[in-house]
């Protein structure tokens, strides 16, 4: 009988800058690269650093952690970061990504009030996505809910898979919080998924960002189908650490998510031939 063996997919796991908020960019480049991620996702935003090309790439070469990709200032804090014009940062944003060697662009779909953002934004990630070779992965949002009301605060729509894009990004924190079955919009994406998001939640009407293996969604059940497929986009690494009550507790944090994701990306049985 042929004896199983793991398969590993070429993906990469790095660490999303915003993971070690409120501590500084430069932080989450040290504790990659004591850790032993692969990388780092770089959020832009109101950390001076995170917008400085050369700043970013003193860090990538000091730490020897290769900046992977980057997460365009789409957050209502990053709104005047970049230029108040979304095109314009997202065109700094592939720019960032080209010079610094990332391969993907992280974007989120508009909000609804940027009316004429959201009416040409399908085209024109398609036309933006034509002129380089970095992935713009849009990904996946929720409603926003207070009580017993829910705000439908994205356009064209929170649920990305409901749009023609050449590139997905799944978020499973993100997916918990809109109380959407995680695997099923990964099958919407199919072969379109290039980037993960990886954190966990319990469906909260907050966005929750838990270590991977805290909450309910299926973390784990991706990731080995991510090796079963072998995926070779980005598994990056995105929690909220801002309760810990010492560096010591963040760094254990990032630690248990790292060990977490290689160990069920490496989990997936096959069999010889």
């Amino acid at each position: 009988m042929a004896e199983p063996v793991v398969r590993i997919p070429d993906a990469k796991v790095a660490l999303s800058t915003a993971s070690v908020y409120p501590e500084s960019t430069a932080t989450a480049f040290e504790i990659a690269a004591r850790l032993g991620y692969d990388g780092v996702e770089v959020m832009v935003w109101t950390d001076p650093v995170s917008q400085d090309i050369e700043a970013l790439r003193r860090l990538s070469d000091h730490h020897q952690v290769p900046i992977l990709a980057v997460h365009a200032p789409c957050l209502l804090i990053t709104q005047r970061v970049w230029s108040t014009d979304p095109w314009v940062k997202l065109q700094r944003a592939r720019a960032a990504a080209e010079k610094l060697g990332a391969s993907a662009v992280v974007v989120h779909p508009p909000f609804r009030w940027q009316r004429q953002y959201s009416r040409d934004f399908v085209s024109g990630i398609w036309r933006m996505a034509d002129e380089t070779d970095v992935r713009f992965a849009v990904e996946n949002m929720y409603p926003w809910r207070y009580r017993d009301r829910e705000m439908l605060a994205y356009a064209p729509d929170w649920d990305v898979t409901k749009d023609d894009y050449r590139h997905f990004t799944v978020d499973l924190s993100h997916a918990a919080t809109s109380r959407t079955d995680a695997m099923a919009m990964v099958d919407r994406m199919g072969d379109r998924l290039a980037h993960v998001h990886l954190a966990d939640g319990r469906g909260s009407a907050k966005d929750e960002h838990l270590v991977p293996g805290r909450g309910t969604q299926p973390c784990a059940e991706l990731l080995e189908r991510l090796a079963l497929t072998g995926f070779d986009g980005h598994v990056v690494i995105e929690v909220n650490t801002r309760r810990a009550m010492s560096a010591a507790e963040r760094e254990a944090d990032l630690a248990e998510a790292l060990a977490f994701t290689r160990l069920h990306l490496a989990s997936a049985p096959a069999r010889r031939a």
